[in-house]
C-alpha cells in the first residue's frame, strides 16, 4: 500500500514538474505559423562573407553565403520558401521580437545577455576570433596585448563588441553596424585594428591587399564560441525542427561545402574566376545599384514631401486656431517630433508600431520621414502666415471677406513669397535625411552604397559617387526652387 502511495506521489511530482514544459508545447505556435504562410522570412546582416554577403550573379544581386545556405537547409526541411531580409546587425533582434522576421542566421553567437531575450538553436559552425589590420602594421601588432591602448573597431551588438570591453578594456572601442564601415576606418587610420570572425577576416584578406589578419588569441566562454540560429523566446517547436536540420549538415559536414561554395561565388562576383585574375572594377560597373537607389530616395523624398507638407498645413492651421483644444494637439505633436532624432522615430514607426502593425521597411521610412517633416513644414507655414502684415487682415474682413476667404486669396499668397526660400531648404534636407531608413533595410542610395562597398572591397569610391549623386539631386532642385522663387519676387 506505502508503495502504490508512493508512486503515486512520484507521479504527481513528475506531472506537476513537466506541466510547464507542456502547456509551453502546446501553446508554441512558431512551427504552425510558419507553415501556415508557407514562408521562413531570415533576418541577417549580409556584409559578413563568407556567412552571408552580397553577389552580383549574372548581373542580378543575391544575398549568399554559408548561412544563407544553412538557411535554405533549414527552409527546405521544413518544406517553405525562404525570404531573406537583410538589416543592420544591431537591428536584428528587435526586428526578431516585433516578428519582422522568423529567424536570425548571421553568424550570431548564443551569449548568455542574448538568451535572455531569444532562443537559440544548436551551434553550426564554430570559427574563432581574428584580427584584421593594415599589412604595414601585420609586423608591429601579433596578439591583441600588442594593441594596448589602441583603436579599436568592432560590430555593433556583436561578441566582438564584447570581448574588445572585456578582453581589451584599455583600448578605445569604435562600434559601427557595418562591417563594411569597419574595413573603411581601418584603411584610412581611424581604427589600428578590427575584431572578427575568422573565416570572415580570411574572407575579406584573400579579396583585398589592402588588409591583414592573425589570430587574436581571445579567451572565449563557452556560450561565446560558434554561430547559432536564433529565435523568438518561447518557440521550442521551431528550436527542435532547425536542431533536426543543424543535426543532418554536422553529420554530412555540409558546412565545409557551404563554405567552399561561399568561397567560390564571392571570387565569381568580383570577377575573379580565371586564375590570372582580373582587374578591379570600377564604379561604373555598379550603375544598376546606384540607380536602384536613387530611385527608391527619390521616390521617399517626393512622397515624404507630398505627405509632410500636406501634415504641416493642416498642423500650422491648427496651432493658429484660436481653440486651444485644436491647438495644443498641433503644439505638443510639433514639440515632441522636433524633440526627438528622426532615427528614433524611424526604429519606432518599424519596430513599436510594427509590432500592432506589420507595415514593410519602405512604408515604415516614408511614414516616419513623411511625419517628421511635417512638423517642420508646419513651423515654416506658420511663420510665414504671421509674418504677413495683420493690416492685410483687417483690410479683407473690412471688405466682406470671411476668415476662410481671406486666408485663401490675401494672407495665403502673400505668406507663400516668405515661406518659399525656408520651405525649399527643407524639400532638400529631406533628400539628405532620408538616409536614415537604410538602417532599417530599406535599399535606398546609402544601403545600395554599402552594398557596392562590400561587393568591390573599396570604401573610398562608391562613397564619392553617392556625394556626387545627392548634389546632383539636391542642386537640380535647388535650381528648380529658385527658378518658381524669382518668379514669386516682386511687390
Amino acid at each position: 500500500m506505502k508503495k502504490k502511495i508512493m508512486a503515486i506521489v512520484l507521479s504527481l511530482i513528475l506531472m506537476s514538474a513537466l506541466l510547464p514544459s507542456l502547456h509551453v508545447l502546446a501553446t508554441d505556435k512558431s512551427l504552425e505559423k510558419i507553415k501556415s504562410k508557407n514562408s521562413l522570412v531570415v533576418g541577417t546582416s549580409a556584409d559578413f562573407p563568407p556567412y552571408e554577403f552580397h553577389a552580383n550573379l549574372d548581373g542580378k544581386d543575391e544575398i549568399v553565403g554559408m548561412d544563407i545556405s544553412i538557411a535554405k537547409k533549414i527552409a527546405k526541411d521544413l518544406g517553405v520558401e525562404l525570404k531573406v531580409r537583410d538589416i543592420g546587425f544591431e537591428s536584428l533582434l528587435p526586428a526578431l521580437e516585433v516578428g519582422k522576421v522568423d529567424i536570425i542566421i548571421s553568424g550570431m553567437s548564443a551569449s548568455n545577455e542574448r538568451k535572455e531575450s531569444v532562443d537559440f538553436s544548436e551551434v553550426y559552425y564554430i570559427g574563432g576570433q581574428s584580427l584584421v589590420v593594415r599589412p604595414s602594421d601585420n609586423k608591429i601588432y601579433a596578439s591583441k596585448e600588442d594593441l594596448y591602448e589602441k583603436k579599436i573597431g568592432v560590430q555593433t551588438g556583436s561578441i566582438q563588441e564584447s570581448l574588445a570591453k572585456e578582453q581589451m578594456a584599455e583600448s578605445s572601442i569604435m562600434s559601427l553596424s557595418k562591417m563594411t564601415d569597419l574595413i573603411l576606418a581601418l584603411k584610412t587610420n581611424k581604427i589600428e585594428a578590427i575584431i572578427m570572425e575568422k573565416p570572415s577576416a580570411m574572407a575579406y584578406v584573400a579579396n583585398d591587399d589592402g588588409l591583414a589578419t592573425f589570430d587574436g588569441g581571445f579567451e572565449l566562454e563557452e556560450d561565446e564560441q560558434g554561430a547559432a540560429v536564433a529565435v523568438k523566446k518561447g518557440s521550442e517547436n521551431l528550436v527542435a525542427s532547425i536542431n533536426q536540420s543543424i543535426a543532418i549538415i554536422k553529420e554530412n559536414n555540409l558546412t565545409k561545402d557551404y563554405l567552399k561554395e561561399a568561397g567560390e561565388l564571392l571570387k565569381e562576383s568580383r570577377g575573379q574566376q580565371s586564375q590570372e585574375g582580373s582587374k578591379s572594377k570600377t564604379m561604373v560597373n555598379y550603375w544598376s545599384y546606384f540607380a536602384k537607389g536613387t530611385g527608391y530616395t527619390i521616390l521617399i523624398s517626393v512622397l515624404s514631401v507630398f505627405f509632410g507638407t500636406i501634415l504641416g498645413v493642416i498642423l500650422s492651421l491648427m496651432r493658429m486656431s484660436d481653440n486651444k483644444f485644436i491647438s495644443i494637439p498641433a503644439t505638443a505633436y510639433v514639440e515632441f517630433v522636433r524633440g526627438t532624432p528622426l532615427l528614433i522615430q524611424v526604429m519606432f514607426i518599424y519596430f513599436a508600431v510594427g509590432y500592432l502593425i506589420n507595415i514593410p521597411a519602405l512604408a515604415s521610412g516614408i511614414i516616419a520621414v513623411s511625419l517628421n517633416s511635417g512638423a517642420y513644414i508646419c513651423e515654416i507655414i506658420r511663420s510665414g502666415l504671421n509674418s504677413v502684415s495683420k493690416g492685410q487682415t483687417e483690410a479683407a474682413r473690412s471688405l466682406g471677406m470671411s476668415k476662410k476667404t481671406a486666408m485663401r486669396y490675401i494672407i495665403f499668397p502673400q505668406g507663400l513669397k516668405n515661406i518659399w526660400p525656408a520651405l525649399g531648404n527643407e524639400f532638400i534636407t529631406v533628400i539628405k535625411e532620408s538616409s536614415i531608413v537604410s538602417i532599417i533595410g530599406v535599399g535606398d542610395l546609402i544601403f545600395q552604397t554599402k552594398i557596392v562597398t562590400s561587393l568591390s572591397y573599396r570604401g573610398i569610391a562608391p562613397l564619392a559617387v553617392t556625394m556626387v549623386i545627392y548634389f546632383i539631386l539636391t542642386f537640380s532642385l535647388t535650381k528648380c526652387l529658385n527658378h518658381y522663387e524669382r518668379k514669386m519676387d516682386y511687390d
